[in-house]
This record gives C-alpha cells, sequence and structure tokens, in this order.
C-alpha cells in the first residue's frame, strides 16, 4: 500500500500523516510503502517508522542529507527508497545505492493525481535497472509513480521495474478499484525485464 505524504512545500498539496498510516496498519499486514514529498524528511521518519511504515522513501532533493536520511531510516527498522523526480538524474543516487532497498523514478512531476505520463521515464527505468543490475543485482527493487496505467505499465515492467503505483487508474476505473488493479495486471502478464545480451548478437 502506497502512501503519499505531501506537505504543501516540497510540492503545491498537503495529505496525510503519520495517524492516518498508524490506522492502515491498524487494518492490514500488506507492505506499507511511505512516499515522503516533504522538505527536512529526516524530522518525520521516526513518526513513521512508529506508525508501522515497512519501507520509507525520500526525495532526493529534499534531504538534505541523504546519507543520514537513509541511516535512520534503516536504523529505525524500515527499509530506505529513494525518489527521483522526472529531472533529477541518476548520478544523485549513485553514492548512495548501497544504503537502499528501493529506487522510485518519478514519471509525473510529484503533488497531484491524475497528470499525464512524461514518455521519457522509460528510458530512466530502463537505465535505473542498468545502474541497479551493475552494482546490486536483484538487491533494489524499481518502483515507477505517475500516469501509471493500463498503457503505460508494460512499457515500464519491460524497462525493468518491479514495482508500479497507480493511483487514477485504480480509484478512478469505471468499474471501481478491483477491476482497476485487474486491468493493470493483465495488461503486464507475460511482460518482464530481461538482462541485454553481452555475446555481442
Amino acid at each position: 500500500i502506497h502512501v503519499d505524504v505531501m506537505d504543501g512545500h516540497f510540492v503545491p498539496n498537503i495529505t496525510i500523516g503519520p495517524l492516518i498510516a498508524e490506522a492502515v496498519r491498524g487494518v492490514t499486514e500488506r507492505t506499507i510503502d511511505v512516499h515522503l514529498m516533504i522538505t527536512d524528511p529526516d524530522r518525520y521518519v521516526a513518526d513513521f517508522a512508529r506508525a508501522g511504515a515497512d519501507v520509507i522513501t525520500v526525495h532526493a532533493e529534499a534531504a538534505g542529507h541523504l546519507h543520514r536520511a537513509l541511516d535512520l531510516i534503516r536504523g529505525l527498522g524500515a527499509k530506505a527508497g529513494v525518489a527521483l523526480n522526472p529531472a533529477t538524474p541518476l548520478s544523485a543516487v549513485e553514492e548512495v545505492l548501497d544504503r537502499i532497498d528501493l529506487l522510485l523514478i518519478m514519471s509525473v512531476n510529484p503533488g497531484f493525481g491524475g497528470q499525464a505520463f512524461i514518455p521519457e521515464a522509460v528510458d530512466k527505468v530502463a537505465r535505473a535497472r542498468a545502474l541497479i543490475e551493475s552494482r546490486r543485482p536483484g538487491e533494489v527493487a524499481l518502483e515507477v509513480d505517475g500516469g501509471v496505467d493500463a498503457e503505460t505499465a508494460p512499457a515500464l515492467v519491460a524497462a525493468g521495474a518491479t514495482v508500479l503505483v497507480a493511483g487514477s487508474a485504480v480509484f478512478g476505473h469505471p468499474g471501481g478499484a478491483a477491476a482497476g488493479v485487474q486491468a493493470i495486471r493483465s495488461a503486464v502478464a507475460g511482460t518482464s525485464w530481461s538482462a541485454p545480451s553481452t555475446d555481442g548478437c
């Protein structure tokens, strides 16, 4: 369950806090993946860890001391993730790749649901997968958030995404949320990432 947290500063919208994450934890054993779209995320990491977050993701653009933020998250017993906005290069995570469990590629500019998918994200996902496989093969989840639906999901999975975050495509589906989830699952059925050939063929 992906929980977006926005502060009205790092992004122009305001959403939920630790109390809602705690309430979600009270009704499910599923993984709770908290995405902090906030300035100074270090101040709130402990609150979300106590609330039951399994994964806490901070933005490279918002964490003044990214190493420290990731070490704090892991020290609290949660998995640590880093999110990159569409214009932020992958080089922003190269120095912390050994400290993360998840890399989140934003395929829209964060702050509002229902935005159009940025097509260049597919190439960025492919490059992110190559970076992960070159340094920590199979150890880092590659998540994509923004404009994910039955049309965009197959290319993202083929590029190497292992986790897809879908909001509008699920909750805005005319057949209801379950139908929205099924539409995406059906679209990616049989699609998977495979490492590029190294035999020169």
